[in-house]
């Protein structure tokens, strides 16, 4: 085992590896700031709610602005989440090949979103958490070799 990589602030070493990460992706048609700004803009139907996410200011300001429960969350965005976040991803590491190559010289190790701000995308800082970004760019590193 090649050890556990530990990643949240853009700041950190593996920084890159966060969704505020200031890379930006092509898709579906639009350039977005980071993934975190498509990540949260896919949670609503609404495009004018998209765009809004899409031309927020700052990853931040695009998550606080995807968990206003003003706006309508999509029906199905609990059973769609995985797949959006995997779609951003994606982009991020194919369109971004210095990031690629970055990810690929992790190896082996056990990637993990550390924080005690999210059990579900993180591993809600004492490990108990699913991990779910870690293992998302595990099994995309894996699948890029």
């Amino acid at each position: 085992m090649a050890g556990i990589i530990h990643f949240y602030s853009v700041t950190d070493d593996y920084g890159w590896c966060s969704n505020f990460s200031p890379h930006p992706i092509k898709v579906r048609g639009k350039t977005w700031p980071t993934t975190e700004h498509f990540f949260q803009a896919q949670k609503f139907e609404n495009a004018s709610d998209q765009e809004e996410i899409r031309r927020a200011n700052s990853p931040m300001l695009a998550a606080r602005m995807g968990r206003d429960r003003k706006r309508k969350l999509r029906r199905d965005w609990e059973s769609v989440k995985v797949a959006v976040m995997r779609e951003a991803l994606q982009a991020k590491f194919s369109q971004n090949e210095d990031l690629a190559r970055l990810l690929q010289a992790t190896g082996d190790a056990k990637l993990v979103e550390h924080t005690e701000n999210d059990d579900y995308w993180g591993d809600g800082g004492d490990g108990s958490g699913s991990n779910m970004l870690g293992r998302l760019l595990m099994e995309l590193r894996e699948a890029a070799r």
